[in-house]
C-alpha cells in the first residue's frame, strides 16, 4: 500500500516534516523570520554603502583628524560600522531566541515531537 492510498508513510520523521511543513503557522513563522532577515540585511547594506560613498565622493571628511591626534573620523565610522553588524547580529539572534524558537516548539509540540 502506497501513501496515496490514504496511509501513513513508512518514515515517521518523513511524516512530522511533511505535517509541520504543512502547518500554516510554520508558513507565517518562516514569512516572518525571512522578513526580519532582509530587514537588518538591508539596514546593513545601507550602511556599508554610505560609508562607501563616504569614501569615494568625500575622503576628506574620513580623513580629517578628531582633535590634534592622529586618528581620522573614518576610523571611528568604520568601527561603527563593524558595532552595526555585531548588534544586528545580536538583535535577530536574541528575537529569534525569544520568539521564533518558541513559536517553532509550540509548532513541533502539537506534531507530537
Amino acid at each position: 500500500m502506497t501513501q496515496q492510498e490514504g496511509h501513513a508513510p513508512a518514515d515517521p520523521q518523513a511524516a512530522m516534516i511533511a505535517a509541520v511543513a504543512a502547518d500554516p503557522r510554520y508558513g507565517e513563522l518562516v514569512a516572518r523570520r525571512a522578513r526580519l532577515g532582509w530587514w537588518l540585511s538591508a539596514i546593513i547594506f545601507i550602511a556599508f554603502v554610505g560609508y562607501l560613498a563616504l569614501i569615494a565622493f568625500d575622503k576628506a571628511l574620513l580623513g580629517m583628524p578628531i582633535g590634534d591626534g592622529v586618528t581620522s573620523i573614518g576610523i571611528p565610522v568604520g568601527l561603527g560600522l563593524i558595532l552595526l553588524a555585531i548588534a544586528l547580529t545580536g538583535l535577530y539572534v536574541a528575537y529569534a531566541n525569544r520568539h521564533h524558537d518558541a513559536q517553532m516548539a509550540a509548532i513541533l509540540k502539537d506534531h507530537g515531537a
